[in-house]
């Protein structure tokens, strides 16, 4: 069996476990939070030893040169040699405001100390100087200048819970990302843009519509947010505010309980692909939860979409 050796010390793997699973059998504490290989939180680098291709996916060139890989999805078929990532894939942040924008959904904003080279829509992982780490979507473009997060709270959530009641202006934190490939990329113009999401999947969306904006967009921009009900939609002031100034955006807000206040009622899905046509020259973008991105996905396809233009990031709640 593959032996791990890490810290000065020599961990036995087992048949078929990750390089993560077997740190944290021995009781070992390792920042991580999806354990699906797409945050990035649990990032390490080998120092001797094969590193599996799959657990590079994803990750910049420069760092999978690096022996750098995602220990939760690295099985070893030998001794690894490895050790946490550097602080050189991490940047400092300090926090510059936390505000409630929803009846359970924080914005976060930081500053970092360096550019992050990033996207709006992209995400990135969130460290605490104690080492808890959370994946979150950037709603910001680099031009804004801070870091724009949405959060939700969660109940007894270690991450959302600490911003809420104890995190405040000038608190210290690290990012590392960023990630994802759910950002718009500026040409054709005229194309029809469809941004659907759920929650706080409007993170990504926000960004992604202003850049889109930002960018002079010319063709028809329609957001769909979905929501349990009224109280799990945010923004809608400025979401409003945006199609009011410009004539080619459009935004829906789709609850299911029963529709009020001029809301569009009914499944997210439903209301969508009764409304939307030419899905096969429209360009589309899908972040929430990762059962309705998957199932969005197939349906969109279904109806005509391309899937080489659905773009889309599920979230991926942590496992602890």
């Amino acid at each position: 069996m593959p032996r791990i050796y890490y810290e000065g010390n020599v961990y036995e793997g087992t048949a078929g476990e990750s390089v993560l699973d077997s740190l944290l059998r021995h009781g070992l504490t390792v920042p991580y939070s999806c354990k699906a290989g797409a945050c990035q939180t649990c990032l390490m680098q080998a120092r001797e030893g094969v590193v599996p291709v799959k657990s590079q996916s994803g990750l910049k060139e420069t760092l999978a040169a690096q022996k750098y890989f995602l220990a939760c999805v690295c099985h070893p078929e030998g001794d690894l040699h490895v050790c946490a990532a550097g602080d050189e894939t991490k940047v400092a942040a300090t926090v510059t405001g936390i505000e409630d924008i929803g009846a359970s959904v924080l914005r976060v904003k930081l500053e970092c100390a360096q550019p992050l080279g990033h996207r709006a829509g992209q995400y990135l992982s969130l460290l605490r100087e104690d080492g808890l780490a959370r994946s979150y979507s950037i709603a910001s473009r680099p031009e804004d200048g801070l870091l724009e997060l949405h959060i939700r709270m969660i109940p007894n959530g270690a991450m959302s819970t600490w911003l809420k009641n104890e995190a405040k202006p000038g608190a210290k934190m690290r990012v590392q990302g960023p990630s994802g490939h759910c950002f718009y990329v500026a040409g054709k113009p005229e194309q029809p843009l469809l941004l659907v999401g759920t929650g706080t999947g409007l993170a990504p969306l926000y960004g992604i519509l202003q850049d889109a904006l930002a960018h002079g967009h010319s063709g028809p921009i329609v957001l769909y947010h979905g929501a349990r009900n009224p109280s799990g939609l945010y923004l809608v002031r400025e979401l409003k505010e945006l199609a009011a100034k410009h004539a080619n955006f459009t935004y829906n807000a789709c609850v299911m309980d029963d529709a009020t206040d001029g809301l569009i009622g009914g499944a997210l899905d439903a209301v969508l692909l009764a409304r939307e046509k030419n899905l096969a020259q429209t360009r589309i973008f899908l972040c929430g939860d990762p059962a309705l991105v998957m199932g969005m996905r197939k349906k969109l396809f279904m109806a005509g979409a391309s899937m080489k233009q659905i773009f889309a990031d599920a979230f991926l709640p942590s496992v602890k």
